[in-house]
């Protein structure tokens, strides 16, 4: 089960106040976070706004959040060694004795979630495992192999339900969500994805099978049903690939995106010249809600309606006996 931010909150807070973390000693980061606990990212924000309200830690711009300033008591004494930063759970790879290619994609995996795609290497993997490099060959014969065995893996923990629900439109959702929440917790998959050059991933095959089964019925040629479901694909995997831009940016300035739009709206409005940008202006002003989360579900809501409409009309056009055969699989 995942940690909750105030589980999350007291537990840095405890490693701070042991001295494992001494003042300046960088926290773990949003990506770490969300690695470590298994959570969302507005979970391990609000973990890290926590910790910053109480005082406990403060953004360094270029470097990213690190522990306040304070006085250092007994505790504190002989910590200088522990100052990296990293939960415990990152380190339990190493205890593993027995190496295969599944523990070797778990290494993978573990790395990517914590430091990104780039982070990962046969090297840091072997590292990782306590094994020599030369011997993770034995179980990947390449890097992009190894990348793709990721994603049918970190795929194939997300699971669809079965049976699927009632209606085109709500399996659709479904199908959006699960996508949208798997990228949230591997932030490097939506880049990794391709949709022009598919991979061999079987897990991912069987989420695009699921998904494109939502159109059946609807006397719609394999073409059409298949660019419709890609749509819904595209459309949540073109917008996930904002999020490890978004986390790196963090990571970075050590600032959430309510604390970054903070300091830069001052400049903005001096800009936003209401005779030459009238909608902008007042968006500025009035502080629209334009996070990822809300964006997604804005547009998917947006997207199925084009889908209901475009669904719609094909029923005008087709013939009687058609009409009679989808009836009541509409919504």
């Amino acid at each position: 089960m995942a940690a909750t931010y105030r589980e999350i909150v007291t537990d840095i807070r405890a490693r701070i106040e042991s001295g494992e973390l001494v003042p300046g000693a960088p926290v773990p980061s949003t990506r770490r976070l969300v690695a470590d606990y298994g959570v969302a990212m507005a979970t391990a924000t609000k973990a890290l706004t926590a910790l910053r309200q109480a005082g406990l830690v403060h953004p360094v711009p270029g470097v990213g959040t690190v522990v306040a300033d304070r006085p250092r008591s007994a505790a504190h004494t002989g910590a200088a060694d522990r100052q990296s930063g990293r939960h415990p759970v990152r380190s339990a790879a190493r205890a593993t004795t027995a190496v295969g290619r599944d523990e070797v994609v778990r290494a993978a995996i573990a790395l990517a979630d914590a430091d990104g795609l780039a982070g990962v290497s046969m090297r840091r993997v072997a590292t990782e495992l306590g094994i020599a490099t030369m011997s993770v060959y034995r179980y990947v014969a390449s890097r992009d192999e190894l990348v793709n065995l990721m994603l049918d893996a970190a795929i194939g923990a997300r699971s669809l339900p079965d049976p699927p629900p009632a209606g085109w439109r709500a399996r659709c959702e479904v199908a959006a969500r699960v996508m949208w929440g798997f990228c949230q917790r591997h932030p490097w998959a939506a880049q990794a994805l391709s949709m022009t050059r598919p991979q061999s991933i079987p897990n991912g095959m069987d989420y695009s099978e699921w998904l494109l089964a939502a159109f059946d019925g609807y006397g719609l040629d394999l073409g059409t049903r298949f660019q419709l479901g890609l749509s819904v694909l595209m459309y949540t995997r073109g917008l996930a690939v904002n999020i490890e831009p978004e986390l790196q940016a963090r990571e970075d300035t050590g600032l959430t995106d309510e604390e970054w739009m903070a300091q830069q709206k001052p400049s903005m409005l001096a800009i936003a010249d209401p005779e030459r940008f009238p909608q902008l202006s007042v968006a500025m002003h009035d502080e629209v809600d334009a996070d990822l989360d809300s964006m997604f579900e804005f547009g998917l809501a947006r997207l199925l309606d084009g889908i209901d409409a475009f669904l719609a009309a094909h029923r005008r056009r087709a013939p009687a006996s058609r009409r009679t055969r989808a009836a009541g699989t509409d919504r």
